[in-house]
């Protein structure tokens, strides 16, 4: 792998509101930075349901993805981070729902809490078809 790292950009969401960048592409790798349930306004859901905060974390994930001309089938590993282990069976349940077919290597992680009081953050890797 030769060259620098370039950024993804994602026009269609909010902006990182941090010291990072949402995604990176170096080579054929691209990766997702943690993605909250946050709405691309910028609202927040951690109001909302365990299950709903799923769909949105995915969502904005598959986004990011999009924006770097990759879909689900392109992921290779994908560690989500979940408040409460108790919540374990229901991200199974909704991220099967949105993933498909598409079975990329996984972890989830039970952490005591997330930021702004949400219940699961997404991060990811990719890999871009061989171009040619």
């Amino acid at each position: 792998m030769t060259g620098l790292p370039t950024l993804i950009a994602v026009p269609n969401a909010l902006p990182p509101q941090g010291h990072y960048s949402m995604a990176i592409r170096h080579g054929s790798l691209v990766h997702v930075s943690g993605q909250l349930p946050i709405r691309p306004d910028g609202s927040h859901t951690a109001d909302l349901s365990f299950e709903d905060q799923v769909r949105q974390a995915m969502a904005n994930l598959l986004n990011v993805l999009a924006n770097a001309g990759l879909g689900p089938e392109h992921l290779v590993k994908v560690t989500a981070y979940i408040v409460g282990v108790a919540n374990w069976p229901a991200f199974n349940a909704v991220y099967g729902e949105i993933m498909g077919e598409a079975r990329p290597a996984r972890s989830v992680v039970p952490v005591p809490e997330l930021h702004y009081g949400y219940l699961v953050e997404i991060d990811a890797m990719a890999a871009a078809p061989e171009a040619g």
